[in-house]
């Protein structure tokens, strides 16, 4: 006997509790039912602000960013994997903008090789480790310090920006979604990124496989404005179909694939 639509809806919600996500195909094949049944389920919680419907199924309706801290203890092997690659990108000389968040301090490690360049930062856990480790030159973009995710934001900030340049930014986002673009926990986080990839020749999104068909609260950029989207192998197969031929470069990292 076929689940009622009260029974599926706690079967869902249930599965978002448990893994932040629900994708359509494989909760339809879960509780017995077509993938549009499971469609019309996410669109209908979707309007009761029980969940955010997202590209291939929907993610948890929380807005709310964790501290640095503790997201400095999420995904760490990906994270260090993702910064690997994002690191390959850069060449000698470059300049580069490394915006806030865990996933770029992983670029910092892989520098080393690196001749002639130059960090850009309102981070200040990307700026004390690459004081550590780093031996080329360091600015440090000034501003009010959001001490929760330790990194320097508003007017000044964009303002310091605005007089700069760079040849790569490499943003980590809180969410990447297909329909809603790349977006932000924070509008102010969200105005530096922004100004970043302004200033900037090429776009790299940093992005973990658990950023991916996620929309925060912050629109940042359409997908289609990012050169480069960097994650990691739990990266949906459906994202390497979907950007195949477009714009965006999509770079998986440990295996270091490139789809194009």
């Amino acid at each position: 006997m076929s689940l009622s639509y009260e029974e599926r809806k706690k079967k869902i919600l249930d599965q978002l509790i448990r893994d932040e996500k629900v994708r359509v195909h494989g909760m339809a094949e879960e509780l017995g039912v077509s993938a549009e049944t499971i469609r019309r389920d996410l669109d209908r919680l979707d309007k009761e602000g029980k969940l955010k419907k997202v590209y291939g199924g929907a993610v948890r309706h929380d807005l709310r960013e964790h501290a640095f801290e503790y997201k400095s203890l999420l995904n760490v092997e990906e994270k260090q994997e993702i910064g690997r690659v994002a690191a390959s990108l850069i060449e000698d000389g470059d300049r580069i903008f490394i915006g806030s968040g865990t996933t770029p301090l992983g670029i910092i490690g892989y520098l080393k090789d690196k001749r002639d360049v130059t960090i850009i930062t309102h981070s200040t856990p990307v700026m004390r480790l690459a004081m550590e480790q780093f031996q080329g030159r360091i600015i440090s973009i000034g501003g009010e310090l959001n001490v929760t995710q330790q990194s320097a934001r508003g007017p000044l900030a964009e303002w310091a920006l605005q007089q700069l340049k760079a040849n790569k930014a490499f943003i980590a986002p809180g969410g990447v979604s297909m329909t809603d673009g790349i977006t932000d926990y924070d509008l102010n986080e969200a105005n530096i990124s922004r100004k970043m990839m302004e200033r900037a020749d090429d776009v790299i999104v940093l992005a973990d496989h658990t950023k991916l068909g996620k929309t925060t609260f912050a629109h940042i950029c359409a997908l289609k404005e990012v050169n480069v989207l960097v994650t990691d192998s739990g990266c949906p197969e459906e994202w390497g179909r979907s950007l195949a031929g477009s714009a965006t470069t999509l770079m998986i990292a440990e295996e270091s694939q490139v789809l194009e």
